[in-house]
């Protein structure tokens, strides 16, 4: 039997964080009081203008991919989730191959699901490896989210940040990924959304990001919740039994609120919104690179990921390091 597990974790943030003061003095009305009461977020980090996703991917992918002691070359697939692509086409995921120097044919596309996309990339590659047409892929999270902000907007621009992370996912005779779950419902998509469109040259409505913040908070407990359970009971695990549990950092009330459900503690959360404010795609397996690198995910522990993004996309996934 042929499974997939997680060989190496990178992550990358550009330049230095800008605090909530910073963006204060920077003109936005708001205050670091207001931000951090309802969001817990303290910083982000946000690219220069000449820094696309596939720049930070391949970042995030460099060190993804020599933790797990591997080259470039290695690589077999390619998969890039992002909402903030370097263009329309080619993909990102082509673009940071070339950048990686990958000549060897892999197979490298890229995944529209929002916030949730590094778990669907995660899910797909998955998939892939067990099938056994695969053997080691690439998943990476990566966005310029500040690139579709509308900074006049306090209630949205406050909130996101750049960033990227990645994973290398290779095939093993040990489970590595116990189970997974993908969903989606659009007819939520008024509640977030970038509205906008390219035609003929020019932008066509609305291209900043639009949110329904209440209705989202919502929404989104209640699928992360319904998500980790799906997860769980298909694995047959119980939830005492998960060392760690990394959801979507968006808003540390979603957060709290989310592992409430779930009955597990805080400390038992990775959590790391505070420092990086929601990057997207990217927010996963930026908390998971984290938390490996800093020795509290260990081999032998499990580990619940899961998001909610835009779409409406939900999805989660139960991992055995």
């Amino acid at each position: 039997m042929i499974y997939a597990r997680i060989a190496g974790t990178g992550s990358f943030l550009p330049g230095e964080p800008v605090s909530n003061d910073d963006l204060v003095a920077r003109g936005i009305d708001t205050s670091d009081e207001w931000i951090v009461e309802r969001t817990g977020i303290r910083t982000r980090h946000l690219a220069a203008s000449d820094v696309t996703s596939s720049d930070l991917a391949c970042e995030a992918s460099r060190r993804a991919i020599a933790a797990a002691g591997l080259q470039p070359e290695d690589i077999d697939l390619v998969i890039v989730a992002t909402s903030t692509p370097d263009c329309i086409f080619p993909s990102t995921a082509t673009l940071l191959q070339a950048k990686l120097g990958m000549r060897n044919g892999a197979a490298a596309f890229d995944v529209q699901a929002v916030c949730t996309g590094f778990v669907y990339g995660l899910t797909i590659a998955e998939k892939f490896i067990r099938s056994g047409s695969h053997k080691r892929a690439l998943v990476v999270g990566a966005e310029v989210f500040s690139r579709i902000l509308d900074w006049s907007d306090r209630g949205t621009c406050v909130l996101f940040g750049d960033g990227a992370g990645a994973v290398v996912l290779e095939a093993s005779d040990v489970p590595g990924i116990l189970a997974t779950a993908l969903h989606a419902d659009g007819s939520h998509h008024p509640i977030l959304c970038v509205p906008g469109a390219v035609a003929s040259g020019q932008v066509i409505g609305d291209p900043f990001l639009r949110m329904d913040g209440q209705a989202v908070f919502k929404f989104a407990v209640k699928v992360l919740g319904e998500v980790a359970h799906e997860v769980l009971a298909d694995a047959r695990v119980e939830s005492e039994t998960v060392d760690w549990l990394i959801p979507h950092q968006a808003n540390i009330r979603i957060i709290q609120a989310t592992a409430k459900r779930l009955g597990v503690p805080m400390d038992k959360v990775i959590a790391t919104v505070d420092r990086h404010g929601n990057t997207s795609a990217a927010s996963i397996p930026l908390a998971l690179d984290l938390a490996v690198r800093d020795g509290r995910i260990r081999t032998g522990q499990r580990i619940i990921v899961e998001g909610v993004g835009g779409g409406f996309t939900w999805g989660a996934a139960l991992l055995q390091f």
